[in-house]
């Protein structure tokens, strides 16, 4: 397994869409029947995680008996697609053998969603899933040869019980990004139970694995969270600056094309619809190798390869190279004497196609600072375009930008010198108390969690020389596990603001955040200061998070 990388391709991921009619074109057949038979390979994974996501309390005993039943599904249709029950829309098939499970529905409070049909129960579903994880018991964890030994005696067992854990651990994690991390898991283990040191062997192999998986929760749930928080049109120019930047040679109308595929069933995935996320995953990534040209030159060797290694390749494929004949900037915006008269006629693509140009232009820019830029042309155009001379005042609008990502650049620049200066320790605690401060109601272990994600923001992005993209683009991130996946999510006033106002200057609004001022904290207790005996015998792991927990500003 090649070594994973986490900053390269942590936005571009995006997941995709399927039109349920058959395909027509060969090629297109060809994907889909390829397609096809990869899902009905996968059929028990495909059960554990959707299963495992929607129902996070239950047993694996529990699921083993669903993968069971799907498992019969699956052959009764191949045998007879003719029958009534294989008409239906697969998460259908698999929400309705979840609701009939005898009992389960009570025992595990989701029977209120068994009670619904067709999109709304899928939706109640999709709201039952717990983003925090604490009521889960720790991860299961087997010494380097019990787990060679559980893995030789019954492969199969051993990764449905990895697979099981970890979907339950991460319900918004699209199940393409899960098959791999089994894929590559699988991997790990094969290699590390012939070495004969297999503690450093999955030391070494694993960590990069989970890292990987991490950062794809991380960036899944901040998709999600956003879908939800602003809708389709935000998610829309998102993708735009995203696949301008990977793909600056692409024309502009086989990009739109793209987008529309890309970004109308987003929410297919975000529900947890697993087959149709590895169908769409697949649809997408067979009509960007179909125009390989069109695309990028970076592309040629994961085209070549198999599902799902072929989708995965393309998201961690590098950035293609600016075309050599592609200006500096697009006069189209700033000089042309018709630009209100364009804007008027068709805002959407008139924007949309500034956003494109101006992305392509810049590969070094996040993607919230290419958004703000976008943002603020639109508010020079509402003042421009009611001027006497509307091209006197947009004809310095490239000024504007330069100035803006200029002032944001500085800032990064200051923060990182700031991390430096801190050290990881004094980092850590400088974001807990942060975090704290403008959000007193959350949890210890999510504001210890917040604090550790922006160490890991600023170690990782300070020593790249795409330092600004790289820490904007993963603070954003943990702004967005802030504000949560459910658009109900509540925290505080400010806070609630920030996350709902405007997506574009989500960071800058976090930024001007002081302390809240109208929390009342809960009684004062003498044994927050009380220093136990067993702290100085705690293991290290255990001692970190005692002493997280006092380094918390008593509000």
């Amino acid at each position: 397994m090649k070594q994973l990388k986490l900053t390269g391709f942590i936005y571009f991921l995006f997941f995709l869409t399927e039109s349920l009619m058959l395909p027509t074109e060969l090629q297109d057949l060809d994907n889909f029947n390829i397609t096809q038979k990869f899902i009905e390979e996968n059929v028990e994974y495909i059960t554990i995680i959707t299963f495992a996501q929607y129902v996070q309390e239950a047993t694996f005993e529990e699921m083993e008996k669903l993968v069971k039943d799907m498992v019969e599904y699956k052959d009764s249709c191949m045998a007879n697609s003719m029958l009534p029950k294989c008409s239906k829309l697969p998460n259908d098939v698999l929400q309705e053998a979840i609701c009939a499970m005898e009992g389960l529905p009570q025992k595990h409070n989701f029977s209120h969603c068994c009670s619904k049909a067709d999109a709304e129960r899928r939706i109640c579903f999709f709201y039952n899933k717990k983003a925090n994880v604490g009521f889960l018991p720790p991860f299961p964890t087997l010494d380097p040869e019990e787990k060679c030994q559980a893995f030789k005696n019954n492969k199969e067992s051993f990764l449905n019980h990895f697979v099981y854990e970890v979907a339950r651990r991460n319900p918004f994690v699209f199940a393409p990004t899960l098959l791999t991390v089994a894929a590559h898991f699988e991997d790990v283990a094969t290699s590390c139970c012939e070495e004969q040191n297999k503690v450093n062997c999955f030391q070494t192999r694993a960590v990069p694995v989970m890292q990987y998986l991490k950062a794809f929760s991380s960036y899944q749930n901040n998709v999600c969270g956003t879908l939800l928080k602003f809708g389709t049109k935000i998610i829309n120019s998102i993708n735009i600056a995203i696949l301008s930047q990977k793909f600056p040679k692409i024309e502009f109308e086989e990009l739109i094309s793209l987008i529309e595929d890309v970004s109308s069933n987003y929410d297919e995935c975000c529900e947890g619809d697993v087959v149709h996320c590895i169908r769409h995953m697949s649809k997408i990534m067979n009509h960007i190798c179909s125009k390989q040209d069109a695309f990028s030159s970076k592309i040629k060797e994961c085209c070549e390869k198999k599902i799902p290694e072929r989708d995965q390749c393309i998201i961690n494929s590098n950035k293609d190279d600016r075309p050599k004949d592609l200006s500096l900037r697009e006069a189209k915006f700033t000089d042309s004497e018709n630009v209100c008269q364009e804007r008027d006629a068709d805002p959407d693509t008139f924007f949309a196609e500034f956003n494109f140009e101006y992305s392509r232009r810049h590969p070094d820019l996040s993607i919230p600072q290419l958004l703000r830029v976008v943002q603020m042309y639109k508010d020079l155009l509402r003042n421009c375009c009611n001027t006497e001379n509307p091209p006197d005042c947009y004809r310095y609008a490239e000024d504007k930008f330069n100035e803006a990502t200029e002032k944001s650049l500085k800032k990064i620049q200051q923060e990182c010198k700031h991390s430096q200066n801190l050290g990881k320790d004094g980092l850590k605690y400088h974001y807990l108390i942060r975090f704290t401060k403008i959000a007193p109601q959350l949890s210890t272990e999510e504001l210890v969690s917040l604090g550790k994600k922006m160490v890991t923001v600023f170690t990782t992005c300070c020593t790249l020389s795409e330092e600004f993209a790289c820490v904007e683009n993963l603070v954003d991130l943990v702004l967005g596990e802030l504000c949560g996946v459910n658009e109900n999510r509540t925290i505080n006033p400010a806070v609630d603001h920030c996350c709902k106002s405007n997506f574009a200057f989500r960071g800058p609004c976090f930024e001007s955040l002081t302390t809240h001022k109208t929390y009342v904290p809960p009684p004062f207790s003498q044994d927050l200061f009380t220093f136990h005996p067993d702290m100085c015998q705690s293991q290290n792991e255990e001692l970190q998070k005692k002493t997280d927990r006092q380094s918390l500003p008593k509000m």
